[in-house]
């Protein structure tokens, strides 16, 4: 599969060169989605792709959202992307490198240095938007990648290639034992300096992917190779990079765009399953994330949503159709 992926690369040298002809091929979720591969600079694995997916709106329009996911996942949200196209949006998705339809054999799923690794992926696919016609852009960014956005969105002020931010439950705090956190992380963080591969199981319990698979408990369905129910293990590095970022958040981040977060009312700690996992957030901290919101210096609202799962674009349909309406009713006034 990779193979015959790789054969249909299109190399794009640098951000920069994202204005030149590309060439899309058809998605793996086929209805109208299209795919380009984006070969960018090499590494400490070697080789290092990011993914776009596309599929345009009926009616030509200048609106356009980008959507960036979390970790340990991908796009596979049809239902989300028509939702935006009914609402005069062309659609844009991008899995960064090392995830889904951009990791490569060559690589540690997942692994990460530096969450500023992905901003060279965002770049490439914002200027490639922007050179598709589209002149008002919405960056969306669902857990760690709502974190990764924020930082991009402040180390870009000035230069933003796009014009406002959504954030569905952003990775505002590592959900884990506030001892551990004061101990253990900052011991790790030190140790990632010389040893970023050595592997640590976070044992982040599978009942939230038994929620939203359809061989579980759930109603989606997706890769779970690219997205498994067990969540696999990570490593200081990848420990060392996102509290890294929390640190930069916890100092306070400046993004000039309009900015909508929203999240769960509540979070969920179940060790066996109920059914109260499809009424919280199963996997952050929803307090932290209202907490930490207010270091963003900008013009920003937060709202709780009510049975709102983690992903909550995922949730219960009744809860999700009230984040669209909120989310698209935040659009009218922020992005015309």
């Amino acid at each position: 599969m990779k193979t015959a992926i790789l054969h249909l690369i299109i190399i794009l040298s640098s951000a920069n060169s994202a204005k030149a002809q590309i060439t899309y091929w058809t998605d793996i979720l086929n209805n109208g989605f299209k795919q380009a591969t984006i070969v960018q600079p090499t590494d400490y694995e070697g080789s290092v792709t990011c993914t776009i997916i596309q599929k345009l709106a009926p009616v030509k329009t200048k609106k356009a959202v980008l959507y960036v996911h979390g970790f340990n996942d991908y796009f596979f949200q049809e239902e989300m992307a028509d939702r935006f196209i009914k609402e005069g949006y062309n659609f844009y998705a991008v899995d960064l490198r090392k995830y889904g339809r951009s990791w490569l054999a060559n690589q540690k799923m997942n692994n990460v240095r530096d969450l500023s690794e992905y901003f060279a992926d965002i770049d490439t696919v914002l200027s490639i938007i922007k050179s598709e016609g589209s002149e008002k852009i919405l960056l969306s960014g669902h857990s760690l990648g709502g974190l990764t956005a924020s930082l991009y969105a402040n180390e870009r002020k000035g230069k933003e290639q796009f014009d406002a931010i959504f954030l569905n439950s952003p990775y505002f705090d590592l959900k884990i034992n506030s001892l551990v956190k004061k101990t253990a992380i900052p011991l790790i963080v030190k140790r990632a300096e010389n040893h970023p591969q050595t592997f640590i199981d976070l044992e982040i319990s599978p009942l939230y992917g038994e929620s939203l698979h359809k061989t579980a408990h759930g109603e989606w369905t997706y890769n779970l190779s690219w997205k498994p129910i067990n969540v696999p293990p990570v490593n200081y590095g990848w420990i060392r990079a996102v509290h890294n970022g929390l640190e930069k958040l916890s100092q306070g981040l400046q993004i000039n765009k309009p900015v909508l977060i929203l999240h769960a009312t509540k979070s969920i700690n179940e060790k066996k399953w109920s059914d109260m996992l499809f009424t919280g957030d199963a996997v952050l901290n929803v307090e932290a994330i209202a907490t930490q919101a207010k270091n963003i210096e900008g013009q920003f609202s937060t709202q709780a949503v009510p049975d709102g799962m983690h992903d909550l674009i995922l949730s219960k349909k009744p809860v999700r159709d009230d984040v669209y309406l909120t989310l698209f009713s935040w659009l009218k006034r922020n992005l015309k």
